[in-house]
């Protein structure tokens, strides 16, 4: 039976991967280029596992070692026990579940490869420009997950999915929707139209059609473009979609957050079984 490594010692370099955890720049520097990403809680660890992600290493507080025992049984990785207030030191919070993993980032995919016949199935797709938030980017990727989309690109300047708020807030969904970037932006909308995607802007334009109307037409396969939480989607990405689509709303509310209103696209425009 493995034991966790007591460490007592907040500058143990063995702790490197979760130091300064609250800093949000350090952290989106740092994480891709050394291809690490946090996973954060009981639940959200072993989504990663179940996914196939490798772990670097894990961090426990005492009282989770046993919640954590069978994963600490079969990591091939160093597990750490710390006390919360050491942990607190090291990473800049107080770590209320107890247990982080430092988890090894896979490669992601071609946008080519991803949206291949060959890759399976795949009919819906979301695409999100230049979310920088990381909690609306989280609960985005779990609508997706919870209403059948098929894979999710990011425009380059997206914030990063893995991020630990965006996999907490997702609770793990970022792991189970398939998803990579666009190297280049609205260019590369046309890889959509290549693989045979009709691409819907979400937006507020005189010419949009309704979101009904959009379902009415009967795509096979459509993909679905989401704008910033403020100004919504650029002039050049505007142009560069097939067509336009609003959400109809009453109340004189004339928009829904990004993260709300994709939950209502997903639904609406999920693929309805016989």
């Amino acid at each position: 039976m493995a034991e966790p490594i007591t460490v007592t010692d907040p500058d143990d370099p063995r702790l490197g991967d979760y130091t300064g955890l609250t800093d949000v720049e350090l952290r989106r520097r740092r994480e891709p280029a050394e291809g690490l990403f946090i996973a954060e809680g009981e639940k959200v660890i072993r989504r990663a596992l179940g996914a196939g992600y490798t772990m670097r290493s894990m961090m426990l507080s005492a009282k989770w070692v046993d919640v954590m025992r069978d994963v600490i049984d079969e990591a091939t990785a160093p597990v750490y026990a710390v006390a919360p207030e050491l942990a607190e030191r090291v990473t800049g919070y107080h770590v209320h579940r107890g247990a982080l993993a430092s988890m090894r980032r896979a490669p992601l995919a071609a946008v080519g490869d991803l949206l291949a016949p060959e890759s399976g199935g795949i009919h819906r797709v979301a695409v999100f420009e230049d979310i920088v938030d990381h909690a609306n980017l989280g609960a985005a990727f779990r609508n997706a997950a919870a209403l059948g989309v098929d894979a999710v690109l990011l425009t380059p300047r997206c914030a990063d999915p893995l991020y630990r708020r965006a996999v907490k807030v997702s609770m793990g969904s970022v792991f189970h929707v398939p998803w990579t970037r666009l190297e280049t932006w609205p260019a590369g909308l046309g890889l959509l139209s290549a693989a045979g995607f009709t691409t819907a802007a979400l937006c507020l334009g005189e010419q949009s059609i309704t979101l009904d109307e959009l379902v009415a037409r009967g795509h096979e396969k459509l993909a679905l473009v989401f704008g910033t939480e403020g100004d919504g989607l650029t002039p050049q990405a505007l142009d560069a979609a097939d067509c336009h689509v609003r959400i109809p709303m009453d109340a004189g509310v004339d928009s829904l957050n990004v993260a709300a209103a994709s939950a209502v696209a997903f639904y609406a425009t999920r693929v309805r079984h016989p």
